[in-house]
């Protein structure tokens, strides 16, 4: 369970590769509840991000609006969007507490570079879905969070992928 980021009119969702990398099956349900299978279109571990695809789509569907990260600094407000504990439609608030910042997984051992560090809380179900700057615009995807302890809940520094590239596995032009 996860949450991803509708890019374009035509359904390409952008999500965290450890969200869908062991599926058998992949569905996405939109905001509006409809669901449709997708598939997956890339796969990127070095930066743990998926590129989906849904077969059906909304016939309203707005995709998000991307906007660089370049703009960002420490201390700016940030909003990551996700499903919680398959909680959906859930936001949560912070600044930025750090940018360029590398992480490396004590799950897989992979270092994920450049990364956007923030204190909005995320939990498992937030993976894969956006860091919105104040003015709504997606600038990060949401990959990881650092938990000192064995239990999978927020401790207080979350990581999210830029959306340059993030948007560079879609193959989008740069942001």
């Amino acid at each position: 369970l996860g949450t991803g980021v509708v890019i374009d009119d035509s359904g390409t969702i952008l999500t965290a590769l450890h969200v869908v990398a062991n599926a058998i099956e992949v569905r996405v349900v939109f905001y509006d509840g409809s669901e449709s299978p997708a598939t997956i279109l890339v796969r990127q571990p070095e930066n743990d991000l998926a590129v989906l695809r849904a077969l059906e789509i909304p016939d309203d569907l707005q995709p998000a609006t991307l906007a660089g990260s370049g703009g960002l600094s420490v201390g700016d407000q940030v909003v990551a969007v996700g499903n919680p504990f398959g909680i959906s439609n859930s936001l949560t608030a912070g600044v930025v507490s750090g940018l360029r910042r590398n992480f490396k997984s004590p799950k897989t051992g992979a270092t994920l570079t450049n990364m956007i560090q923030f204190d909005a809380a995320v939990n498992p179900g937030n993976s894969g879905g956006p860091l919105l700057n104040r003015n709504g615009e997606v600038v990060g995807i949401v990959s990881s969070l650092l938990n000192p302890t064995d239990q999978e809940v927020f401790i207080g520094i979350g990581f999210a992928v830029t959306i340059e590239t993030a948007a560079g596995a879609a193959g989008t032009p740069p942001y």
